[in-house]
């Protein structure tokens, strides 16, 4: 998504800074111009949990966005105390630097999938209670809550995006978490698809392109000091869904496995976006079936090539 964002950013015409790991503990910059002349995006390196590293890259912007996890909800649990450790902790030092730096607003990624954990009534809306079943959604939500704590303290903004499953071109099809790029990824090679419990699970799932457009959007948007939005689909498919509209797009069978389900999957998970219409005028655009479409064909054009 940071590939996208940035993208985005830059056809907006803005000065992009963006922070990733580094190789080595020393901060790496350097300079690179987009097609449009006006605009500018430096590549910095760093880590996370340097204070000097996250100050450094700081310096001078008006907008943060935070879209750093060290952890993934399916792993989380096998060890909270590294999932604190590395996103708690360095969201706090990012916030005392963006504090220090002058940062005006974080825009953060939060998740929507993991937050409210098994849902009493759907779709959930932002004022649904927040009982996350995962170590990845109670981190989440502790940030959340340290960025209320920053405003009321420091003044700093915030808008809290509380982001369902995103998809799409540029995502991995290898990886341990996303089902669409999994799925897709598998079907296309004609290999196996594991499916934890019967394939009833269902979940809300996001064209990057949307989710993108709604971070770039909350950027600017006007809020008294801060506030939290859910950002999805707000439609959910089961995950036997999710396989027949990939078979219908590239009209293949898919092999499909059911194993044991797993405890920290929730049932349902649908959410209510009708907040971030009314704050930010914003409403997803990319049905699933179009947005799996680009995503199939980008595969196929790209092979299994990260967005570059």
């Amino acid at each position: 998504m940071g590939t996208h964002l940035v993208r985005s950013l830059l056809d907006e015409e803005h000065f992009v800074r963006s922070f990733d790991r580094a190789g080595n503990n020393a901060p790496v910059a350097h300079q690179a111009t987009s097609s449009d002349s006006r605009s500018e995006v430096e590549y910095f390196s760093g880590d996370f949990l340097s204070p000097q590293d996250v100050e450094a890259a700081l310096h001078g912007i008006d907008v943060c966005f935070h879209l750093i996890s060290t952890t993934i909800a399916s792993t989380s649990n096998a060890n909270p105390v590294y999932d604190v450790q590395t996103n708690l902790l360095g969201t706090l030092q990012l916030l005392q630097a963006a504090v220090k730096n002058g940062v005006r607003r974080i825009v953060f990624v939060s998740s929507g999938g993991t937050i409210y954990g098994v849902p009493k009534s759907i779709p959930i809306t932002e004022e649904h209670g927040t009982n996350p079943t995962s170590s990845y959604g109670i981190t989440k939500l502790a940030i959340e809550k340290y960025l209320h704590l920053y405003r009321i303290l420091h003044g700093l903004e915030y808008v809290t995006l509380r982001l369902a499953n995103p998809y799409g071109v540029g995502q991995k099809t290898d990886a341990q978490q996303g089902a669409i790029a999994v799925f897709l990824g598998r079907a296309l090679r004609g290999e196996e698809i594991s499916i934890w419990g019967d394939g009833s699970v269902i979940r809300d799932y996001i064209y990057v392109d949307d989710a993108i457009n709604a971070m770039v959007r909350a950027a600017n948007v006007d809020v008294d000091g801060g506030c939290v939005l859910n950002i999805g689909a707000g439609v959910g498919y089961s995950l036997n869904e999710i396989l027949a509209v990939i078979e219908k797009v590239t009209g293949r069978k898919t092999n499909r496995k059911y194993a044991e389900g797993r405890t920290y999957d929730v049932p349902a998970n649908v959410l209510d976006v009708s907040a971030a219409n009314a704050l930010m005028d914003w409403t997803p655009k990319i049905s699933l079936e179009e947005g799996v479409r680009r995503f199939s064909d980008w595969i196929a054009d790209n092979g299994e090539k990260r967005c570059q």
